[in-house]
């Protein structure tokens, strides 16, 4: 009798429970299912977690990024200053409001921004640093903040993956300027769709709401009037009552994945990633730094593999797919997308990005998987590897 093949092992996977399905049904039985008292209550859960600091949700965390450049009154002839390993949304809404994306390397220890070419690419036109925190790892905070103080210069945090990182114990959100968050379906807590923006003042936190509504100010029963366009970006009841959920959950779930990154370098170890070249996430100070592990990415030694830099990496997500196991790309360097390309950018301007965009892979973490699944995702790896190799 032949053995059956392993379950297939995602990326990620989700968990929506039974009770958060009960709530769901409750809203959508209450006839109130746009935006009303759940998302009001997910905003209030939700500023409570950041300190007290004004919260407002919106459909996505590709708006809430848009809206952020908006409150900061960024527009045409402006410039931003971000990294090119990141989802593409955070290039795209620079460009959506009129300004433009500057793109610097990245620290290839870190895989985030790297400050210094953040301060060397300031020039009188740029308005803000939009740092992301890839796989919720934050960047250095004093610094990033003292860069913006000495430039007077806002900052957009792109902190999509970062819900519950710490910088020296205050969590990414708690301090600092204007804050994304995205609960898309990969992330640590979802509403399915969705984000929210955490700002400074009240005066910032009306402008957003109306932006969210096509820049609608009611007053009374029937008064209505728009003083600056906004789009449709709001936050129905239906996606706020999961991330309520979600939200109750926050701490549980930062604390497993935490142990599933640990059994990930222990069995790292074991199945002799490094010595195959395959570079792991970098070890935490935890008195300075700490990340949610929204992710737990390797970079593959693609000059090693058959194929090389081109045809590497697929070779290898191929063949961890052909044995039951699912993985990502987060992310090819943005400037080298054809549009992008149109703008003037090219290969060799960024080394680093380049060289990360080219071989990095996002390896199954979620807080369901056990320690067998993390074991057989590394000796796979290693197989792969060393079947691949040249």
């Amino acid at each position: 009798m032949t053995a059956s093949a392993p379950e297939f092992l995602p990326f990620v996977r989700p968990e929506i429970d039974a009770a958060t399905i009960a709530e769901v049904g409750k809203v959508l039985a209450s006839g109130w299912i746009t935006s009303g008292p759940k998302m009001q209550a997910f905003e209030a859960a939700l500023s409570e977690l950041f300190g007290g600091r004004p919260v407002r949700t919106f459909a996505n965390g590709s708006a809430t990024m848009e809206i952020a450049l908006r409150i900061a009154d960024i527009g045409p002839g402006d410039e931003v200053i971000t990294t090119p390993i990141t989802w593409v949304a955070t290039a795209n809404v620079v460009l959506t409001v009129g300004a433009r994306p500057v793109f610097v390397d990245i620290d290839p220890r870190t895989r985030n921004i790297d400050l210094d070419a953040v301060e060397a690419a300031i020039t009188p036109r740029t308005r803000a640093i939009m740092p992301v925190y890839l796989s919720g790892l934050p960047v250095d905070m004093d610094r990033l903040y003292a860069i913006a103080a000495r430039h007077k210069l806002r900052v957009i945090e792109d902190a999509a993956q970062a819900i519950d990182s710490r910088w020296r114990g205050q969590r990414i959100g708690a301090f600092g300027d204007l804050v994304s968050f995205s609960f898309q379906a990969n992330k640590n807590i979802t509403s399915v769709e969705g984000g929210c923006l955490v700002m400074n003042t009240p005066e910032e936190a009306l402008r957003a709401e109306r932006l969210r509504l096509q820049g609608v100010i009611r007053t009374g029963l029937d008064g209505m009037d728009v003083e600056e366009p906004g789009g449709k970006f709001n936050l129905t009841d239906v996606n706020a009552v999961i991330g309520l959920s979600q939200l109750g959950k926050l701490d549980a779930i930062t604390a497993r994945r935490a142990e599933l990154a640990e059994t990930y370098f222990r069995c790292a170890a074991d199945a002799g990633l490094a010595e195959l070249g395959i570079e792991l996430p970098l070890p935490l100070d935890p008195q300075v730094a700490t990340t949610n592990w929204h992710m737990f990415q390797v970079v593959l030694p693609t000059d090693r593999l058959q194929g090389g830099a081109p045809d590497a990496r697929r070779l290898v997500m191929e063949a961890m797919c052909e044995r039951g196991i699912g993985t990502g790309v987060h992310y090819p360097s943005v400037h080298l997308f054809t549009y992008y390309r149109s703008l003037g950018w090219r290969e060799g301007m960024l080394p680093h990005a380049e060289r990360i965009g080219r071989g990095i892979v996002t390896l199954p973490l979620f807080p369901a998987m056990q320690a067998s699944d993390v074991e057989r995702v590394c000796a796979t790896l290693s197989e792969t590897c060393k079947r691949l190799s040249k």
